[in-house]
């Protein structure tokens, strides 16, 4: 199985890291519509207008933010089907996922909702922390599918959508065995 390497990331001072630290536990803890650069400030002790040095705004603040979610959400994804293989690279990959969704929600529901900010990304980011997807699927529309599948459990899962008496793990399990049932045999996948 192919692995492309990791892009390299946004290099911050340790003063811009620092502010995006603080922005994820404020996201984590009171959610985006809560993250003012003036919240920020109060939370690192600083005045607010220091935080223009490093951000020019807020929307740079949760781009900086989507850049940290891509990175990670793609590193335990990488993780999960490098550890698998045929069969069981679906699984794999959806487990990773919904784990590291529901430990990180608001930082998930940054990244993946609304418009991606796609312009201000490290080139080669998007493209390197979706292609566990293409891995475990074989096939890119099957790999878009899959991925729509994940991001709606999550979503649901998160917004407390199913019956409280719902077996999600057996509903993720399911949902795992179809698309694993889908996916091409390697040879048909190019060698996947």
């Amino acid at each position: 199985m192919s692995t492309v390497q990791e892009p390299a990331r946004t290099s911050r001072t340790p003063r811009a890291a620092q502010i995006v630290a603080a922005a994820r536990e404020l996201l984590e803890e009171q959610g985006w519509g809560e993250v003012t650069m003036r919240a920020l400030a109060d939370r690192l002790g600083i005045r607010a207008p220091s935080l223009y040095k490093h951000f020019r705004n807020k929307e740079a603040v949760a781009a900086a933010l989507v850049e940290v979610a891509l990175a990670e959400m793609g590193a335990a994804l990488h993780g999960a089907v490098g550890g698998a293989s045929g069969a069981d690279r679906v699984p794999a990959l959806l487990a990773a996922y919904r784990r590291h969704a529901l430990a990180h929600p608001g930082l998930y529901r940054l990244a993946t909702t609304g418009r991606l900010p796609r312009e201000a990304l490290p080139e080669g980011l998007e493209e390197w922390a979706g292609r566990p997807f293409s891995l475990a699927a074989g096939d890119p529309h099957l790999a878009q599918a899959l991925w729509s599948y994940a991001h709606g459990m999550v979503v649901l899962e998160l917004d407390r959508r199913y019956p409280g008496d719902s077996d999600l793990d057996r509903t993720w399990q399911a949902g795992a065995r179809a698309f694993a049932a889908r996916v091409p045999a390697p040879e048909a996948a190019g060698g996947a």
